[in-house]
Parts: C-alpha cells; structure tokens; sequence
C-alpha cells in the first residue's frame, strides 16, 4: 500500500523511505518512493520559478516590480558568492553552483511544508557528491599537466618520493563521500528528530515545533548548503590553479 510523502500526516509517524507504488521495467519489481515524489516535488518548484523568472526578466523594467527584484536579488547573491570564492575562474561555475545552491536549499526547507526532504536520502547526496568529483578532476586534467598532478599528489614529500601517493589517492576518494555524507547526515538527523517530536507527542504538538523547524529546516538547511557549495568550489578552483 502506498504511504504518505507527509511525516505528519499519519498517527504513527516515522522518518523512514517508503515505496508509494510499484511497477515492473525489463522484468524487474521497481518502486516510486517518498523520496522519488518529494525530489520531484521540489523539482517542479524550481522549475516553476525558473519559467516565471525567464518570464519576468524579458518583460523587465527600468523600476523592477516586487518578483523582478527577487530574481534579480538571488541571482546577484549567488553570483557574489561564487565570485567571492573563485574569483577569475567564477564565471564559468556561476550557473552551476547557483542550480545546486538552490536545489539543496530548497530539498532542505520542504520540511517546512511537511515532506521528506530529498537530501534525508544518501541515494539524491551522493549523486551529487560524485558530481563535484567528476567536475574537480574534469578540470584538474584539463587545467594541469601530469607532471603538476603527479607533483601534487606525492605532496608534501619530492615527486622522486612517493609515499603519500596512496595517502593522496584515498584523500581524494574520500571526498564525494564526505561531502554527501555531510550533508546527508545532517539533514536526516534533523529529519529523524522532527519526527519523533510529531510521532511521540501527535496532538501536543501544535506550536512549539515551530522552534525546531526554524533550527533544522531554516539555519542547519541554509547551513549545509553554504557548506556543500563552498567546499564544491574551493575544490574546484584548488583543481584549476595548480598553486592552490
């Protein structure tokens, strides 16, 4: 039977991925989770903003409209920040840094609106882990020359001494893992404590909840982001400029 995608919509409230429906593709039993439908939930969103911010800015006006100043405002924001960071190399990542600095952000708020947020779940955080590391090492071979590469990983000891190259090799693995895990971990845990708070208490938990979403939902959620897009770009720009 399907479940709801709300952790507080049912009596025995829980914090679990649960299967909404099943189908059947090449012989084989596949389900549409919780997960599935708040990731596209959230999707929709920002696609829907996207649709009326293109909108908006082809019909702008030299004294901008209260939306028009929204877009305008989010997309200096982020373009700040990306440039803050990454400074001559920003223009290139502006766009997509800006994506997942949104995405994230809003996976982490839809708890607020009672859903399980996507990035509760390892399996939305490490695709995204794991493009930062194509991206990091996409540019490291495109921007540096094997000597370069081969220098830095046998850091901090000479190129003719290799002992850290194992060392490096693992460090550098580590990081789509780390950087989902993060992110993953912190919005779960969140997520968990959320629902236990509904399950336990159900109908004594009118206001006060109130409090802990601003925590988890609001500062932890922008929190995370900011985290995961500036070590997104600290990597990257590391990966370009050669001398770190």
């Amino acid at each position: 039977m399907g479940r709801s995608i709300l952790l507080s919509s049912e009596a025995n409230v829980d914090f679990m991925i649960h299967g909404v429906f099943e189908y059947e593709l090449f012989g084989q039993k596949l389900w549409i989770t919780t997960s599935h439908i708040c990731l596209f939930i959230v999707v929709m969103i920002i696609f829907g903003f996207a649709v009326a911010a293109n909108r908006a800015m082809k019909k702008a006006t030299e004294v901008p409209g209260a939306f028009q100043n929204v877009v305008e405002l989010v997309v200096e924001k982020l373009d700040g920040m990306v440039a803050g960071t990454m400074g001559k190399n920003a223009p290139k990542f502006q766009n997509y840094i800006g994506t997942i600095f949104i995405f994230i952000l809003l996976s982490n708020f839809s708890g607020l609106l009672g859903l399980r947020p996507p990035t509760a779940d390892y399996g939305v955080t490490l695709p995204m882990g794991i493009l930062t590391f194509i991206l990091i090492h996409f540019n490291q071979f495109k921007h540096q020359t094997p000597k370069d590469i081969w220098v830095g990983m046998c850091s901090p000891l000479p190129p003719w001494l290799p002992i850290w190259f194992p060392i490096n090799v693992i460090s550098e693995i580590a990081v789509p893992i780390s950087l989902s895990l993060r992110l993953f971990a912190n919005v779960l845990s969140g997520t968990v404590l959320m629902a236990l708070v509904y399950g336990l208490l159900q109908k004594f938990a009118l206001i006060w909840p109130a409090a802990l979403h601003v925590y988890f939902d609001l500062f932890s959620g922008a929190i995370q982001t900011y985290v995961f897009c500036m070590l997104t770009m600290t990597y990257v720009n590391n990966a370009i400029d050669s001398d770190g």
